[in-house]
């Protein structure tokens, strides 16, 4: 690379694209100029429109005023998703964001509430999170960090929103700090002949978009790290079901609930996102144990309001590229891999390549050093994800079709047996290496879907029974109080970013 105007090109707009443009518009060094190209005619999938807590960094970062975009993206906020059907037919659990109860000297709470579970007391973990006890009466509140020893200080949120429309409110910032948006349709991208590397991209009116470094944000094609270096994909459908989504939106209902919904059906399974102006909806499913017309149907005969589109097909293979950054261009968003929305990772794996690319960004020469540490965090990233999604599938009772048969019967990658055996044997789990969902996220789903722990931790024997009947049934009590003094859901997105 030249020491002056040096240029980065951000291949495609949609989510990845206006979110790389914006956070590299408030970092990079004036010698840097930005231009992102997409094209008007290339539809972006756009369904991700639920979150997880680590988007609030995101738009911290940026200096995003939280009502301000909720009001322009038609958001709502987001406690936890609700699993239905999942472990078996009738059950249900939510997976809330937050913590569980309040630990008690060196043990969390969950060794204290198994120990009372395995003494025949049938108490729901539900009820020990504010998270998931919020989400079970429709309550919303953000977190109050001027009451330190409240549950009400241990809310944890992310959101619901309009991805088009988050594209566009990004799109002004980025813009607003000088990045140069070029519209075209990409037709062929040249590679220098000595290094391999992206040297520029022409366009279908022949204009040509030279460039330093490159950012595929070019969704499924994949056109530079894909098509143009054809970096190999890994192929996850050996773990992962599924490989097909039917989305539509539908008419809004009452309550506005502060979740996601997943609910599966017999070879997949339907989300449910409310925003103030809609509900989204889609069915993901396996193209080899379902027919699309059957998918279709069961996800329109399963929404809540009026369709106000007409359904929309989306065909996606699970797994990730084997490296996520060569030479001199990056894959950021679904060129890079791709998880079906069950646990609403897509837009946080935007975030932290970003994040990691800004932490490794090149120096006048690309160092092979900090490509392949780029390329390792990447690696354990999608990996732990993996598992973590494949635990869904894995952790069922379901007998009643040839999906969830096959599910049951998965082999399943070892990383993830070591997880479910230590539960299993102990209640024990541990986050390693800053992977994305912590212990009480594995907690919630192993439980939810019947992992139920032969042992607890020893130490929890040192309460006498009425001790720790007084000690659970307190925390129950105080976080049944503070959910009874928060407002509806509803009720605070009317008062405080109402579009």
């Amino acid at each position: 690379m030249t020491t002056s105007q040096r240029k980065i090109v951000i291949v495609g707009g949609g989510t990845a694209g206006w979110m790389t443009a914006a956070a590299l518009s408030k970092y990079v060094p004036p010698s840097w100029r930005i231009e992102l190209v997409e094209s008007d005619e290339i539809a972006t999938i756009g369904v991700g429109e639920a979150t997880i807590p680590p988007i609030k960094e995101f738009n911290q970062a940026l200096k995003i005023d939280e009502d301000d975009f909720l009001r322009k993206t038609k958001g709502t906020f987001k406690l936890g998703i609700e699993f239905v059907n999942w472990g078996a037919i009738g059950e249900s659990y939510i997976h809330g964001f937050g913590v569980i109860g309040r630990d008690l000297g060196t043990l969390s709470c969950h060794h204290y509430w198994l120990r009372r579970r395995l003494s025949g007391h049938m108490d729901d973990l539900c009820d020990y999170s504010i998270n998931t006890a919020a989400c079970r009466q429709n309550k919303f509140l953000r977190k109050r960090t001027d009451m330190p020893e409240s549950p009400l200080a241990e809310i944890g949120h992310a959101f619901h929103f309009d991805a088009g429309l988050y594209a566009q409110y990004l799109r002004g910032l980025a813009e607003g700090r000088g990045v140069l948006r070029t519209e075209g349709k990409i037709i062929q991208v040249s590679l220098n002949p000595e290094s391999g590397a992206i040297a520029s991209v022409q366009l279908n009116d022949h204009r040509v978009v030279s460039g330093d470094f490159f950012i595929d944000c070019t969704g499924i094609r994949a056109l530079l790290i894909g098509q143009a270096l054809g970096e190999p994909y890994e192929d996850w459908s050996n773990w992962l079901p599924c490989n097909r989504a039917i989305a539509v939106p539908c008419e809004s209902v009452e309550p506005l609930t502060p979740y996601t919904r997943s609910t599966a059906h017999s070879a997949g399974w339907q989300w449910r996102i409310p925003l103030q102006h809609r509900i989204g909806n889609g069915h993901v499913y396996s193209a080899e144990f379902m027919s699309e017309d059957e998918a279709t149907s069961i996800l329109m005969g399963n929404l809540d309001g009026a369709a106000l589109a007409a359904p929309r097909s989306i065909t996606f293979t699970p797994g990730r590229r084997r490296q996520t950054w060569i030479k001199n261009c990056v894959a950021i968003g679904l060129s890079s891999g791709f998880f079906e929305p069950i646990e609403s990772t897509n837009i946080h794996l935007i975030h932290t390549a970003i994040h990691r690319l800004i932490t490794l960004f090149p120096t006048d020469t690309i160092q092979p050093a900090d490509i392949a540490e780029f390329n390792r965090q990447t690696q354990f990233e999608y990996e732990r994800i993996r598992d973590f999604i494949v635990l869904h599938y894995k952790a069922t009772t379901r007998n009643d079709s040839a999906f969830w048969n096959h599910c049951r019967n998965l082999s399943i990658p070892d990383t993830l047996q070591h997880k479910i055996d230590l539960f299993r044997s102990s209640g024990r789990v541990f986050r390693e290496n800053g992977e994305l969902f912590g212990e009480t996220s594995w907690i919630q789903v192993m439980i939810g879907q019947g992992i139920l722990p032969t042992a607890y931790h020893p130490f929890a024997d040192r309460l006498s029974d009425a001790e720790l009947a007084r000690y659970l049934d307190d925390l129950r009590s105080v976080i049944g109080k503070c959910v009874g003094v928060m407002p509806t859901h509803a009720q605070f997105v009317a008062s405080q970013c109402a579009a």
